[in-house]
């Protein structure tokens, strides 16, 4: 008994003595590559800060207080609005029929700016700069950046625009991501002569996409016509018709599995994946993309949420192309050869070996994603087919200064904060493919 516990010490210590150290792995030394590049790294740095004005662009930048005491009652103005815009909540009638700084508070906490991007101050209309004098109550609430035609904050418009571009470059790139993901990874792994299935699974399949694409599609055209003139409507009419298409070849295949144990049916073909999904590849990249999203977004209602889809599905096809490039490599590897060998099903492998192996160039093309979508939605929102009109965003705030153009601070901050976001996300994504290229490494 004693020499078992002093064996099995013997083991468990070869083994922690075998174990790789932790300085030692591959994303330890690629972080350690990343930190050499002090541009990146910088970058990095103020990424961070953005997305925290992103995140919390509220309790920097809002008409209500932080938090307040009205008639003895402790009140969270700033988070009780997030439950009225839920529908959990609603304001009493004196926050409705008077503003927010007109009341006789016992005591309240402003945010840094005492502006919403949408606060109208009628004292400071048709563009004030930030060095001109301005007809507020006291220093707390000069407006630091300058107003815009209508009064509104430029500094609250700035921290609301931070917000918007942010969200597009993720939101944009996180659908760009799973449709190249997914159509990548299928071309690279089952290449021109892996992927065979049942004669009526092709069939029905066929059948299953014309069917799919005219109920999902064609037949609710009226419907996504009449959703994309309603704010976000555009978004849940694409949404019910993916459902529906997905739906459809669920059922299809259903169908399938019963059918192919018909002998003549069953008969197994090849498909040809690859070859499908680089031609389709090939179609997307032949159209000029900016075109496309003008031609799109002309059709349907300005909404920040419809530009975020558009830019996300024309988006996906440099992301397959690197997770196809990678699969081809990965897909002949022991490791999978060893998951084959023991009868794991395809989509397992895929999913759950494959992939997390292969995403790694997938970084980087996303770091110059979120950028070129940055500048895309800002583009439309210069143009004044992007957003809704009472939107405020960077591209926005460009659009009024080239209607005004003496107010040189709606052109001076929205565009160095356009360009310095870009910036460092191209400089991040340099990085990126310095510190992954195995030639750095020593």
């Amino acid at each position: 008994m004693i020499f078992g516990k002093k064996k099995t010490k013997q083991i468990e210590e070869a083994i922690l003595n075998n174990t790789p150290n932790s300085d030692q792995s591959y994303w330890a030394n690629v972080k350690r590559q990343f930190n050499k590049n002090r541009l990146a790294v910088w970058s990095l740095r103020i990424f961070y800060v953005i997305l925290f004005i992103a995140v919390f662009a509220d309790f920097l930048s809002n008409e209500r207080p932080l938090v307040c005491k009205l008639d003895g009652k402790l009140m969270f103005p700033v988070l009780k609005q997030y439950s009225v815009s839920l529908g959990l909540g609603k304001w009493d009638q004196q926050f409705v029929t008077k503003r927010w700084d007109e009341h006789n508070y016992d005591f309240a906490v402003w945010p840094p700016i005492p502006y919403s991007s949408t606060t109208i101050d009628k004292s400071n209309r048709n563009f004030v700069s930030p060095f001109a004098e301005q007809r507020v109550k006291s220093w707390r609430w000069k407006h630091i950046l300058g107003t815009d035609e209508l009064g509104r904050d430029v500094a609250a418009g700035m921290i609301h625009g931070t917000r918007v571009a942010i969200s597009v470059g993720i939101i944009a790139m996180s659908i760009a991501s799973m449709i190249g993901i997914f159509l990548g990874s299928l071309a690279g792994y089952f290449g021109d002569s892996r992927l065979q299935m049942s004669r009526i699974r092709l069939y029905l399949n066929l059948l299953g996409i014309v069917l799919a694409v005219f109920y999902a599609f064609i037949a609710r055209g009226y419907a996504m016509g009449e959703g994309a003139a309603e704010s976000g409507g555009f978004m849940k009419q694409l949404l019910i018709s993916i459902g529906i298409f997905t739906g459809i070849l669920i059922i299809v295949n259903l169908l399938a599995t019963v059918l192919k144990k018909v002998p003549l049916l069953g008969n197994r073909v090849n498909i040809a994946t690859d070859l499908l999904i680089m031609r389709l590849i090939e179609v997307f990249n032949s159209i000029p993309g900016l075109l496309l999203i003008l031609s799109i977004v002309a059709l349907t209602k300005p909404s920040i949420i419809n530009v975020m889809v558009i830019i996300g599905f024309i988006s996906w096809t440099s992301i397959a192309r690197f997770i196809r490039a990678e699969l081809l490599r990965i897909r002949n590897l022991e490791y999978i050869e060893a998951a084959q060998a023991m009868g794991f099903s395809e989509a397992r492998i895929i999913f759950r070996h494959a992939i997390p192996n292969a995403l790694t160039p997938v970084l980087i093309t996303i770091a110059f994603g979120i950028a070129s979508a940055i500048l895309t939605e800002a583009f439309l929102s210069f143009l004044g087919i992007g957003v809704a009109a009472e939107e405020v965003t960077w591209g926005s705030l460009l659009n009024l200064a080239r209607t005004h153009f003496p107010a040189w601070w709606l052109a001076i901050f929205p565009g160095t904060a356009i360009f310095i976001t870009v910036t460092i996300f191209n400089l991040i994504g340099e990085g990126l493919t310095d510190a992954l290229d195995p030639r750095l490494k020593q």
